[in-house]
């Protein structure tokens, strides 16, 4: 963590409703010591800053690239791969000059490409793997269709009459800590179709372990199942919960996908400086 006696400046960003805090970490000044539970205290809402995740842009091994990222869930667990702070941390090295409109840095998952036209950037995705576009799901209390995929971070997709109707709560809960996915866990993804065509989503995120506004990942997972299963061609464009959109671009070749691109919204919201009261708690 910090010296408790240094304040740390941070940013905040919102992509199409997930929120982040954007710390540049390249001259070290975030300390190791107990860094999960740090980050989930500066994460909880109300109490401290609060926020879906947060990031730490360090400089990078790698040649060819501007940064590498170091990506935490809420709770402190450590994430491969989040497309939508993956799409606010571009957007934010560009504005501060760490990197050009068109940019790559290192995750977990793998390089990211992004480029950035004003509010909206567009990644490219890692090579999704794992498909597996239908199978039945025994739960306690029903079975459910649904298809999976890991988009840089694992994903179940069901598609259902209405998402407005779905307890995203207590369903996504049950499918987070099916055996089937275990040890790690899974994503949870409710997708429909509205009587205008439209596809709306909603996601249930483990490290959150709640229902965020947008997962950009989810997006990607349900844009890949729809199309496996339904033929589905690309663009598929979703509105999420905070009501904004994002659009998944691919490229199919049998079964497999490729040229897979992630494009909406990533605002800062603003930035500032946290003291030691932001995680002494």
């Amino acid at each position: 963590m910090t010296e408790p006696t240094n304040s740390l400046p941070f940013a905040k960003m919102s992509g199409a409703g997930n929120d982040f805090i954007i710390i540049d970490n390249r001259t070290g000044g975030v300390l190791e010591l107990d860094l999960p539970d740090w980050v989930r205290r500066i994460c909880t809402r109300r109490i401290s800053i609060g926020a879906d995740g947060l990031l730490l842009i360090e400089p990078s091994p790698d040649e060819g690239t501007d940064f590498q990222w170091r990506f935490f869930n809420a709770d402190g667990s450590v994430a491969e791969m989040c497309g939508n702070a993956a799409r606010c941390v571009a957007r934010y090295a560009f504005l501060k000059g760490i990197a050009a409109q068109s940019l790559r840095f290192k995750t977990i998952a793998g390089i990211i490409a992004a480029e950035v036209q004003g509010e909206v950037v567009k990644i490219k995705m890692t090579a999704p793997f794992d498909l597996v576009p239908q199978r039945t799901l025994k739960l306690a209390d029903r079975t459910l269709p649904v298809g999976s995929v890991n988009t840089g971070v694992p994903h179940v997709v069901s598609v259902v009459p209405d998402v407005e109707a779905v307890d995203v709560i207590a369903l996504g809960r049950a499918i987070r800590h099916h055996p089937n996915y275990q040890p790690a866990g899974t994503n949870a993804n409710f997708v429909s179709r509205g009587a205008d065509g439209a596809w709306s989503i909603r996601t249930y995120e483990r490290g959150v372990e709640g229902e965020t506004l947008a997962c950009g990942t989810g997006n990607v997972a349900a844009a890949i199942v729809l199309a496996a299963t339904q033929e589905l061609e690309s663009p598929v464009t979703f509105r999420t919960r905070s009501g904004s959109d994002l659009t998944v671009c691919f490229e199919r070749k049998g079964g497999a996908f490729h040229a897979v691109y992630l494009a909406g919204d990533a605002r800062l919201v603003y930035e500032g400086q946290m003291t030691a009261d932001a995680w002494t708690f």
